[in-house]
């Protein structure tokens, strides 16, 4: 009989350890489980939040193009206050768009209308195009050469204005061409929003 007992407790003793092997595989499993889950619902709240910061910048989009017009997958919000080139770029940014720069004939024609609708048959505004860093290769806001040019040539050779006349303007009356100007020269402008 003590044999038997001693042979319990040797059992006993030897399946604790395995015992309590198993309860600690259970429980880290369930922590594996419980992390994954943690970082899961961590990046889903995240996404969230990105998905809310989008939708905030497209209804203060759609509240630029209620104020201004929208067409070919921009919006238009003009600027009457004439400010120089430099000015008027800033009054841009600040509001989270660029000057506008045609990146065709529909685009200047868009924007043409726009401007003699907003300011007027009379107006020039200024364009988000120059040739500041280098004479003659003009460049968007961004730095890129322009491909789509529309110089008034038949009257004034545009541009014509050499390192003196660094910033392109659109003007009304000439139904859209574009002229070189000044930069310091205060003109009205219109800023232009991608619609994503």
């Amino acid at each position: 009989m003590e044999l038997r007992r001693a042979c319990l407790v040797l059992c006993l003793f030897c399946c604790a350890p395995i015992t309590y092997q198993q309860k600690k595989l259970k429980q880290t499993s369930r922590d594996v489980v419980s992390m994954k889950m943690y970082e899961d619902l961590k990046k889903e709240l995240q996404d969230l939040r990105q998905d809310v910061s989008h939708l905030k910048e497209q209804a203060a989009l759609q509240s630029l193009c209620l104020k201004g017009g929208k067409a070919l997958n921009k919006c238009f919000l003009h600027f009457p206050e004439a400010k120089t080139y430099h000015g008027a770029s800033d009054v841009c940014i600040a509001q989270g768009g660029t000057l506008s720069a045609p990146e065709n004939g529909d685009d200047n024609d868009a924007l043409y209308d726009y401007v003699r609708k907003t300011l007027g048959a009379d107006a020039e505004v200024w364009l988000g195009i120059h040739d500041m860093a280098n004479e003659g290769s003009w460049v968007d806001m961004t730095g890129s050469r322009i491909s789509f040019k529309h110089w008034e040539t038949e009257i004034t050779n545009q541009p014509d204005g050499g390192k003196q006349e660094n910033c392109a303007t659109l003007s009304a009356v000439a139904i859209g061409k574009w002229f070189d100007k000044n930069c310091k020269e205060t003109l009205p402008f219109v800023c232009q929003f991608a619609i994503v």
